[in-house]
Parts: structure tokens; sequence; C-alpha cells
């Protein structure tokens, strides 16, 4: 069985006004010919196809044009939904998609609710994102302390993905297909790479992954690794790298699968490097002109983080004759000297972290109006789950 394992995609994504579906799109279309010169049997997408719960109609334009084009190549697609994507959607659209050979799960489902389909060749197990907020009760949240909720969450992880597995054929071909943080991933955040604890994203342990599994297709994390050997566990990474933390060398794309029953699952990633490149350039005032020959050339899009006092009309001047440089950021020593890069601290829940954050980035922890007014923020952003 020879499986595309893709993730990550996040159609309808805007970065600083510059609408990146179109790269995706292209990457997409890379991806069909992989489908082709591969011989891939089926494609999996381990959630967040989209950037936005109600995503623009380009970017759905673009996802059904991908499903009508395997079709045509008579390859079926699975899918779950990550925490970018709308779960209602997804299951509305279901029966629709299934005209095309997809087959899509927004809401999380048991073993004996239909959470794992039954394939000619095996068993699938979908495990589409779920927030602490939907996994642990409303009222454990607020009896729980940080620790207490987070080994909370774990613990019925553990029971759901131990309930999937039950749906497994011994012996057979058996994949899951999940979106969810894997504690010991590795990150790439603002140029320095670090290892993923528990802490703030509520993290499953890799021995909780089901041993039966013959392959585990993870979505969530953009950077391309490996995070389980038993059983074989790969996140694919993103399609194109996203944002300017993320590294413009950190390796993503997809990934070949090939799954034999009872036998040794072989992972071969892709290399390549679709949409443009990120890059932050960093220099003194001073330099400007002599570094702003190497950013002219740049063929990506770029960020400038200038150490020195500078005026609006020269930040608007290199946006001006530079389309490509998207954000221009004076740098003064007082933010150099304090870094303005904390160190996450682990095993921390978020209001906690951004409590240490605070912290280190002021010297003192925040007022309780500030923490309620970040906890609220917190609550919107992890609606989308929700949607």
């Amino acid at each position: 069985m020879r499986i595309l394992h893709t993730a990550d995609w996040h159609l309808g994504k805007v970065l600083m006004g510059r609408d990146r579906t179109p790269e995706i799109a292209a990457a997409l279309d890379a991806l069909i010919d992989l489908v082709r010169s591969e011989r891939i049997e089926l494609v999996v997408a381990a959630g967040d196809l989209f950037d936005h719960p109600r995503p623009p109609t380009e970017a759905e334009a673009v996802f059904f044009s991908f499903l009508l084009r395997l079709k045509e190549l008579g390859v079926p697609f699975l899918a779950v939904a990550g925490n970018h994507d709308s779960r209602a959607r997804f299951d509305a659209l279901g029966p629709i998609l299934s005209l095309t050979g997809a087959d899509v799960t927004g809401a999380l489902r048991l073993a004996e609710e239909g959470g794992v389909r039954r394939m000619p060749w095996g068993r699938v197990a979908m495990l589409p994102f779920v927030s602490e907020r939907r996994l642990v009760r409303s009222q454990h949240l607020v009896e729980l302390d940080a620790g207490q909720r987070m080994g909370r969450y774990a613990e019925l992880m553990d029971r759901v993905m131990a309930n999937l597995a039950s749906g497994f054929v011994p012996g057979g071909l058996n994949l899951m297909i999940a979106h969810l943080t894997i504690e010991g991933a590795h990150l790439k955040l603002g140029g320095g790479e670090f290892k993923f604890y528990v802490g703030n994203g509520y993290a499953v342990k890799p021995d909780a992954l089901p041993l039966t599994a013959s392959y585990v297709a993870l979505g969530h994390i953009h950077r391309q690794q490996p995070v389980s050997e038993a059983p074989r566990a790969w996140y694919s990474g993103s399609l194109v790298q996203l944002d300017f933390g993320e590294g413009e060398d950190a390796p993503r794309g997809a990934l070949v699968v090939e799954l034999e029953p009872g036998g040794v699952t072989r992972v071969h990633p892709v290399v390549a490097r679709w949409g443009k490149p990120l890059k932050t350039f960093r220099f003194p005032l001073e330099a400007l002109e002599r570094r702003m020959a190497e950013v002219e050339t740049f063929p990506g899009y770029a960020k400038l983080v200038i150490e020195g006092r500078g005026d609006p009309a020269l930040r608007e001047r290199i946006l001006k004759e530079n389309p490509h440089v998207l954000e221009v950021h004076f740098q003064t020593q007082a933010e150099a000297a304090e870094g303005h890069s904390p160190v996450l601290a682990q095993g921390l829940a978020w209001d906690e972290a951004y409590a240490d954050y605070h912290r280190q980035l002021y010297g003192e922890a925040p007022d309780a109006a500030l923490q309620a007014a970040f906890l609220e923020i917190y609550e919107e952003a992890h609606a989308s789950d929700q949607a």
C-alpha cells in the first residue's frame, strides 16, 4: 500500500496582506504529480486544510479542484479536521465530498460511532483535533489546577486512542490519521529550535500511540519529522513556509509511506521547497545601504529588523521600493537588551506561560485585568475548533 501523507495546507492563508493560496495551490499541483509518479493508492491529509473555519471561496475552489483531480486518477482521499478547520463544515460537506472519493471527518467519533473506517485493504482510525476545553469538561477546567488539567487531558486522549485502536485488525494494515501535538516534537520559533514538552499545548506522549497501528499520519506541527518508531509516526510538515518564525531551512513537504501487512513500514520524505521562502534580515541601521542589495535580490518575502532608531518616512520608502518586503521594524537598544525572545517554560498551562512570559519581558507578573484579558483572547482564538 503506497500512501501520500500530507497536512497543514492552510488554504486561505494571508501573511501581512499577501494571499498565500496561489503558492499552496501550486504545491497541491505538485502533489498530484507525485500521485502519478509514485503510484500512490491513497492520499491522507492530517488536518488544517484551511487557515480559517470560514475560508474564502478561492481557497475552497482549490480544495475542490484537488479532489476532482484525485477522482480522475482513481485515488481516494481521507482527511480529518484540524484546529483551523470547521468541524461542522467538514461533516456537513462529507456526503457531497464523498462523490469525489473523499472521506472527511470533522468531529471526534469513537470506534463504535464510526471513528474507524473499514477499507478493502485494512482499517483507518480518524482522529480530528480535540481541544482541551472540549475533551476536559468546563467544570474540570475550573476545579483542577494547570497540572491536573494537563494530566486529565493526556489521560482522556490515551483512552480515545485506545478506543480507536480497538477497531484495528491484528496483523493487518492499520492506519491512524491524527491532528495533535506529540511531546518531544521539534519546533522552530524566532530562529531558535527547541523540543516541545507537554506544557502549553496539552501534548500527548508518544507511548500513547497504539502499537497496533502500522503508521500514524500526524498534522499540527509544521516541521517535517518522525516522533515515534513503534509505531512509526511522522509529521509531514506544512506544504509551504507559512510564517517568518518557522525557519527558512526547516524541513517540510510531504511523505510517501509504504505499508505491508505484518511487514516493515517505510517512510520516504519528499524533499521540496514549495512556495516562496520567508526570511528575516537583521542588521544595524548603518549597514542598511550595504545590506539592501541582498534584500532586493531575495526571491521570497522578507522582514527587516533594523537595529537603530528609524523614522516612518524611511520605513515607507523601503516598503514602497521593495514590494516583497512585508515588514520593517526598527529595534531600539532597549529592545535589543531585553532580547524580546523569552524562553518558554516547560510544564505550564497557557495562562501560566503567559504570566511567565510577562515576568521575563517586564520583570513582573501581569495584573489581574491583563491576565483576564489574555484568557479571554485565548478562549476566542481556540473557539475555531467549535465552529
